[in-house]
C-alpha cells in the first residue's frame, strides 16, 4: 500500500515561521510531497518558495496547473488560486473562495482526502478563524491522519483551537515537536481504504469551478434561510460532527463563525450605506431651507427645516446602531479569540 506520502500543511497569521521552521527540520530524504496552503493576498508576488527553499533541504516552489508531485518536493498555492491534488499531479483552481480566502486550505486537504485518503496527512498550524477544519474533517473521514498545532504554542491560536475543538484530531504537538512526529508519520504505512462522504466530491468539485445545483446542494446539507454575503442567494447549512458550515449553490463557502462575521459587515455596510443617503438628503434639505428663506417664502422654508429635522432623527437612529452593531462584533471577536 505505500506509505502516508501526501503531507498537507495549513496556516494563516503567523504560518511564515512556523512553515520556515518545519523547513529547516525536513529531512532531505523525506518519502512524501509537502503540499502547503497559506493565506495570501491576491496581488504582490510572494517570496515564500525562496524563502522555504533558503531554510532548509527541500527545494520549495509555487505548484502551476498540472505540476507533477514528487517526493522530497515543497509545493505552495499561489495566490487567488485553490490547490487541487488529483493524484500525481496539481490543479490549480479559481472556484469560490471559502472562508473569504483564496487559496483556501479546506480545499485542498479535501481533494487530498478525496484521491489519497489513507495517503494523506493534514496538518493546521497558526492562524486566525476557522479555515482548515472542515479540510481535516474530511482527511479523517477518508481514513488519514489529523494533526493541530497545539493552540497554546501558535503564534495566532484560533485557527488551531477551532480545528481542536471541532474536529478532535489524532496528534496535537507544539511547533517544536512536529518534525520528529510528521517524520515518524510518513514512514508509516497507509492506511486504508474509506468510502468517501459525497459532500466531499460535490465541494471538490466546486472548488475546481464546477457549478452545484439546488438539488445536490439539498442531498448534501439543508436549506438555513440565510442569505449569502457574497451573491445573496440561498445558502445550506452542511453539519460536519461538531463543524458546521454554509455554501451556497455558486460555491461561496462560511464556517458558522466567520458566517456571523460576515453577516455582520453586511449589515454595517448596509446601515453605512442608508447612513450617507440621510446626510445627503438632510443636507439638501437645509439647502433648501436657506433658499426658501433667502427667497422670503416662510411657509416653505419651515416645510423644508421640519423634514431636515426628521432626517436628523433618523440619522441618529442608524449612529445609535451602527455602534451597537460594532460593540456586538467586538464582543464576539473577543469570544472568538478566548475560545
Amino acid at each position: 500500500m505505500g506509505n502516508r506520502d501526501i503531507l498537507t500543511i495549513g496556516a494563516s497569521a503567523g504560518g511564515v515561521e512556523a512553515l520556515v521552521f518545519l523547513a529547516k527540520n525536513f529531512p532531505r530524504d523525506l518519502p512524501a510531497s509537502v503540499i502547503v496552503t497559506l493565506h495570501l493576498p491576491p496581488q504582490g508576488r510572494s517570496m515564500l518558495d525562496n524563502i522555504l527553499s533558503s531554510a532548509g533541504p527541500l527545494p520549495a516552489a509555487f505548484a502551476g496547473d498540472r505540476s507533477p508531485i514528487r517526493k522530497s518536493h515543497i509545493y505552495l498555492a499561489p495566490a487567488d488560486r485553490h490547490l487541487i491534488i488529483e493524484g500525481d499531479y496539481i490543479t490549480l483552481a479559481k472556484g469560490p473562495r471559502e472562508n473569504n480566502s483564496r487559496p483556501a486550505i479546506d480545499p485542498m486537504m479535501r481533494s487530498a482526502a478525496l484521491c489519497c485518503g489513507g495517503r494523506t496527512i493534514g496538518v493546521v498550524l497558526t492562524g486566525t478563524l476557522g479555515d482548515g477544519a472542515s479540510g481535516l474533517w474530511a482527511i479523517g473521514q477518508s481514513g488519514g491522519i489529523t494533526v493541530v498545532q497545539d493552540p497554546d504554542d501558535a503564534d495566532f491560536p484560533e485557527m488551531p483551537a477551532n480545528a481542536l475543538n471541532r474536529v478532535l484530531p489524532d496528534h496535537v504537538v507544539t511547533l517544536a515537536g512536529m518534525p520528529s512526529l510528521l517524520a515518524s508519520l510518513v514512514s508509516e504505512r497507509a492506511g486504508e481504504a474509506m468510502p468517501v462522504p459525497q459532500s466531499i466530491g460535490l465541494e471538490v468539485a466546486v472548488a475546481k469551478g464546477a457549478h452545484s445545483t439546488i438539488e445536490q446542494m439539498d442531498g448534501i446539507a439543508r436549506r438555513s434561510g440565510f442569505a449569502c454575503p457574497d451573491c445573496h442567494g440561498a445558502m445550506w447549512e452542511i453539519d460536519e460532527e461538531k463543524l458546521v458550515r454554509y455554501r451556497c449553490h455558486v460555491g461561496h463557502t462560511y464556517t458558522a463563525d466567520l458566517m456571523a462575521v460576515a453577516l455582520d459587515e453586511n449589515l454595517r455596510r448596509a446601515l453605512g450605506s442608508a447612513l450617507r443617503a440621510l446626510e445627503e438628503r438632510r443636507a439638501l434639505a437645509v439647502r433648501l431651507q436657506d433658499q426658501a428663506d433667502r427667497n422670503r417664502q416662510p411657509g416653505l422654508a419651515a416645510s423644508w427645516a421640519t423634514r431636515a429635522n426628521e432626517f436628523q432623527r433618523e440619522l441618529n437612529v442608524i449612529r445609535k446602531s451602527i455602534a451597537r452593531v460594532d460593540e456586538i462584533a467586538t464582543r464576539e471577536e473577543a469570544r472568538l479569540a478566548a475560545e
